[in-house]
């Protein structure tokens, strides 16, 4: 029985695993589905009989029996594609800027900046040849993506400019298109800057909280003093120069706020419409999520998919990211699957030219790939990270929630379990019940539409 139900918002709601199928039924066809498996007819008759009659439990039937011959109910697996076990191609580069940062926020996974080693610059020249590895190692493919991260990038600008300009000139020779993106915590978005990074078309993830109090309790500069105004003043500054367009405001809530919810809706209430908020990853500390906030938590993302539905309906829509949610064209098996294509297809690049699976495990020197300059000296670690799909993780091959997450998180499954293949269970937690919220969100939106 591949499928999934829930109840949510006054909705019952089934998924049906394989096919992607979402179905908003009525309580006896809900009923029926949790004893029905396709075959024991019987069984769901004698199930809702008494309550329902034996006439609309037949019906019932009927209804749900032809969902399944549509291949909408019960649909068998997908082929799981032979792309899987191809020679991966690079796609995506995090270029670390800058190993160094001018706020020291308290649950910074990169150590305040320095991810564990020395502070220090990207020279423009490792930029420039990391342009170039991208560029080798793409193949055929035409689109590829360069972030420009940190500690905080923009205290970097020079090597920014640079491999810009390199961009440039390489997409002019090769045919390439790059989408380039900065993630920033907004304090240093002068009006110089923003010129450059708006006429460059340089996407944008700002940093930010929520509320104030929340914000500059986790964020603050080395003095301890708050970042929030200085923050809030540079994010408004980029959004209102490219016309609230290309950005995303992304925060990080802890066990501090566990109402969550409170500080997408301030962000929101602040003007600004897109909008993610993610869970800190963290093993100690009183920040630190722990099983017992998980009741909380779901239920923070049960009164923000309310809300964000009752915010659309009266014309005043913010997007939440991990509400966006396809239901007729997601991605390919395959992309579903392998998910972010860290370790293989995505690697972030360090200011000496280092190469990491991911932005996360940058500092877990047993995770060092190679370099920039000598390429991939550990290629079966490439191909462990290019296995590490959904389906290859135990835990995940039963789970409903597999062809959405890809297995969840390689970086988080490392540092909690020590295993790649052992996905961070209350990560797991989170997403599903961030999922159901999104399938509710999305099959409201398909009923009012007419399209359910």
């Amino acid at each position: 029985m591949d499928i999934h139900r829930f109840e949510q918002n006054g909705m019952h709601i089934v998924l049906d695993v394989n096919s992607g199928a979402v179905h908003v039924v009525d309580k006896p066809a809900y009923e029926a589905l949790a004893v029905w498996d396709g075959q024991n007819d019987a069984a769901v008759l004698a199930a809702l009989g008494g309550a329902y009659g034996e006439a609309a439990a037949a019906e019932v039937l009927a209804e749900l029996r032809a969902l399944m011959d549509q291949g909408l109910l019960f649909s068998p697996p997908p082929a799981v594609p032979a792309a899987l076990g191809d020679a991966p191609l690079v796609k995506s580069l995090c270029l670390h800027v800058a190993h160094d940062c001018n706020l020291r926020c308290g649950y910074c996974f990169a150590g305040t900046g320095d991810f564990g080693h020395d502070r220090g610059l990207m020279p423009p020249e490792v930029a420039e040849r990391a342009v170039d590895f991208i560029i080798a190692g793409s193949g055929r493919r035409k689109h590829c993506e360069l972030d420009f991260f940190g500690g905080e990038p923009l205290l970097n600008m020079e090597t920014v400019r640079r491999a810009v300009a390199h961009v440039r000139r390489r997409e002019a020779e090769t045919g390439k298109v790059f989408k380039l993106t900065l993630t920033t915590n907004a304090v240093l978005l002068d009006e110089a800057t923003l010129a450059y990074l708006n006429a460059e078309n340089i996407s944008l993830v700002l940093s930010l909280d929520g509320r104030r109090e929340v914000h500059d309790n986790m964020r603050p500069y080395a003095d301890g003093s708050g970042s929030w105004q200085d923050a809030l003043a540079g994010i408004r500054r980029a959004v209102a120069s490219r016309g609230g367009q290309n950005y995303y405001l992304r925060g990080t809530y802890t066990a501090h706020n566990l109402d969550f919810a409170a500080d997408v809706l301030a962000m929101a209430d602040l003007g600004f419409a897109a909008l993610s908020v993610e869970p800190v990853i963290a093993k100690d500390g009183g920040y630190a999520l722990r099983p017992e906030h998980l009741p909380a938590l779901a239920a923070g993302y049960d009164a923000l998919a309310a809300e964000y539905l009752a915010r659309r309906r009266a014309g005043r829509p913010f997007e939440f990211f991990h509400f966006n949610l396809n239901l007729d064209n997601g991605p390919c098996v395959a992309k579903r699957l392998a998910g972010c294509g860290a370790g293989h297809e995505y690697f972030a690049v360090t200011p000496a030219g280092d190469l990491y699976p991911c932005h996360q495990f940058v500092g877990r020197d047993e995770y060092l790939v190679g370099n920039i300059f000598d390429g991939i000296n550990k290629p079966a670690m490439v191909q462990r990270f290019r296995r590490a799909h959904a389906l290859a993780k135990p835990a995940c091959r039963g789970c409903w929630a597999r062809f959405y997450c890809s297995g969840g998180c390689h970086a988080n499954a490392q540092l909690f379990g020590g295993d790649l293949a052992v996905p961070y269970e209350l990560g797991c937690e989170l997403q599903k019940k961030r999922l159901e919220c999104a399938l509710m969100i999305q099959a409201s939106l398909a009923l009012e539409k007419g399209g359910c």
